[in-house]
Parts: C-alpha cells; structure tokens; sequence
C-alpha cells in the first residue's frame, strides 16, 4: 500500500480492526454513530444500505480520506438477524440458529473522492446441533455480533462449516474487498 493513502474504518468492530492490520492496513478509525436501522426487506440490500450510511456520514467529517464502512447480518427461515439487543433477544437467536444452515452476508462501501463502490458477499454457515447446556454458554456472549454468535471465537463450537468466504462471515469479505481495493491502488496481503 502506498503510504500517503489516507484510510479510515468507520467501524469500532475489533474484528475488523484485526482483520485489516492482519491484512497490512494502515488506517484511523472512526465510528459511525448512526442507528442501524433499515426497512429494507433484502439482507443484501440491508447490507449495502447501512454500511455505505456508515461510511457516508465520517466522509462527510473527513473529504480527503478513502472511508470504509461494513455491516453484517444473518438471515434465517426469511428472517434478518442483525445484533441482539438483549439478553433475552441473543437467547432466542443461539435457539433459532441452533442446528440451522443459513446465510450470512456481509455489505461493504468503500467512498473515496474520486470513486465509491458497494458491495456485498454472502456465505452459508451450518450450525451444530447444540445440548442445552452447551447453548447456555452462548447466551448473551456475542451482544455485538449479528446472530449472537462468533464464528472467529475459539471457545465457541457453534460453527461446523462454512461455504464460502470465512472472513465474509467475520465481518470483512477478503476475497471482494482485496479485489475492489485494487481500484483504489490500496493492496492488502
């Protein structure tokens, strides 16, 4: 990457924080304070539409920097499943995705001066079939997460196979975004 870009995540996600200086990122970070909130009914356009409001509003703040904004949903049974907003809520998303395939799709914006791109991935998780006890350990664990869980978690023995792109279900599709970087001449490893 050359090192007069100016990047910013518009995200506090750790994971993708980790994600991109894993990847050889040199960036800010900025949250986006927006709700995450749409009325959309498609997940991949729920995607599309809250990470480009997220990186919209700190390009507004910051014009001369290329703004990154990214948000991740899990959809099942017809259902979109963003963050829980309780406990109560995580408790009943571990149960419903318990055993269940579903998709996980992940939307990126990536705004620059010149050019603005959006797009999402979407991969497919099967779950496994979890005894209650075990499930009890995931129950309001991953409140920041969409679906309540963590594919990336070591402790967590939710996920047993993903198809498609590991990290699209992190947070960040590393497959897409490398390519689409590339036509800002920013390279990621």
């Amino acid at each position: 990457m050359k090192k007069n870009k100016k990047i910013i995540l518009a995200s506090l996600s750790l994971r993708r924080i980790e994600l991109l200086k894993k990847w050889g990122l040199v960036f800010d970070v900025v949250p986006s304070k927006i709700e995450e909130k749409c009325d959309l009914k498609r997940p991949s356009y729920v995607v599309k539409y809250l990470s480009y409001k997220k990186a919209e509003l700190v390009k507004k703040n910051n014009p001369n920097y290329i703004v990154i904004g990214s948000d991740t949903v899990v959809f099942l049974n017809g259902k979109i499943l963003g963050k829980p907003k309780n406990k109560q809520q995580s408790i009943s998303m571990v149960k419903e995705l318990n055993g269940s395939t579903h998709r996980v799709y992940t939307g990126v914006s990536i705004l620059s001066s010149k050019l603005n791109l959006v797009f999402y991935d979407v991969a497919i998780v099967k779950m496994k079939k979890l005894a209650d006890d075990e499930l009890q350990k995931l129950f309001g664990k991953n409140m920041d997460k969409a679906g309540s869980y963590a594919v990336q978690d070591k402790n967590d023995s939710f996920v047993k196979k993903i198809y498609g792109d590991y990290f699209t279900v992190v947070g960040l599709p590393y497959i897409k975004l490398r390519e689409k970087l590339k036509l800002f001449n920013i390279t990621i490893r």
